[in-house]
């Protein structure tokens, strides 16, 4: 993908956390663009990253969380080194957030109709009588019942799911370019998950809006995602197209990350078919090997890979950070 084709650009971009004992590389120079309509797929294991490239994408990183290097483009337009009065301007307008718990999200002393339309008040020019339409239609796109009696109910009087597209509805308000979906199905259940799956899809197709969706689940990432990138330690081991990620992985990590998935119907009442499993755990941020920080658990790992921190090449349609492909 072209810079010029890309909404948002993000470019070797690193997160420390210093400390006492030193300064911790949460996020350390990854890269990676999504363009107008696509969906892009973050994945890996608890700890991998992946909720604070999200944040550092739109500065809302907890202190001492900082970007100590990189840059973000929004529609060719740097955003990493903005003033905080111009980024809030630039939250909400042009990026929207959804994020994993909908009460975090939502003022429990305010109406979300009055939520709604304050947010659609700051950012549209638009009268108060435009923005409650603007709102009801909002409510009714991300599937409220009966919006005209609902939009004047409390966060409380929603359930879990109902919440949580309200949330989205929120962070559409303003008609935005992107949207950081964080993990905006984990607490749902599973018919629930479905709909708000279709409805980031249908967003995505329907409003060219770009978003990068937030999760450690391969199943949802599968249903929705156009391209996937998956995370580990702060890295990027792997990115491409999602059929080709899930049906053809070429990082050993991503080998491993698939065949831990159980597949219905593939070896049903064999005994002898188990899931793989990857042996070790994800490092902490002050104990990342040098090298790959993959080769401890790596069983293809070489000399070099205990030596030399391998950058992404291309491995067919795929990128991948593994000295395999070198």
């Amino acid at each position: 993908m072209t810079p010029a084709a890309a909404l948002l650009e993000v470019k070797d971009l690193r997160v420390e956390f210093p400390t006492r004992r030193g300064t911790l590389v949460a996020v350390d120079g990854i890269s990676f663009a999504i363009a107008p309509g696509e969906v892009l797929g973050v994945v890996g294991e608890s700890g991998a990253g992946k909720s604070l490239t999200g944040m550092a994408v739109i500065r809302l990183l907890e202190p001492p969380g900082r970007i100590a290097g990189g840059e973000v483009r929004l529609e060719g337009e740097r955003i990493d080194n903005l003033p905080p009065d111009q980024l809030r301007r630039i939250r909400g307008r042009r990026i929207g957030a959804i994020f994993q718990d909908p009460l975090t999200s939502l003022n429990p002393l305010y109406t979300v109709g009055e939520q709604i339309v304050q947010t659609i008040l700051t950012h549209l020019q638009v009268s108060p009588q435009e923005a409650r339409e603007r709102a009801l239609g909002l409510l009714r796109e991300v599937g409220i019942p009966a919006p005209e009696s609902r939009i004047d109910h409390y966060p409380h009087q929603f359930s879990g799911g109902m919440r949580q597209r309200v949330v989205i509805a929120l962070a559409l308000c303003a008609e935005p370019r992107l949207i950081i979906a964080d993990e905006p199905t984990t607490a749902l259940d599973v018919s629930i998950q479905a709909q708000i799956i279709q409805l980031l899809k249908r967003l995505a197709r329907e409003h060219g809006t770009a978003v990068m969706l937030i999760t450690h689940d391969m199943g949802v990432i599968a249903e929705t995602a156009d391209r996937v990138a998956v995370m580990y330690a702060g890295r990027i081991a792997e990115i491409g197209p999602v059929r080709e990620v899930i049906h053809a992985p070429r990082h050993p990590y991503t080998v491993g990350l698939m065949g831990s998935i159980p597949k219905l119907g593939a070896g049903m009442g064999k005994r002898h078919m188990r899931l793989a499993q990857i042996e070790g755990a994800m490092p902490r941020l002050n104990a990342i090997p040098p090298g790959c920080s993959f080769n401890p658990r790596c069983p293809r790992r070489m000399e070099r890979c205990m030596r030399e921190r391998p950058a992404l090449v291309t491995a067919g349609t795929n990128q991948t950070a593994c000295w395999l492909y070198e």
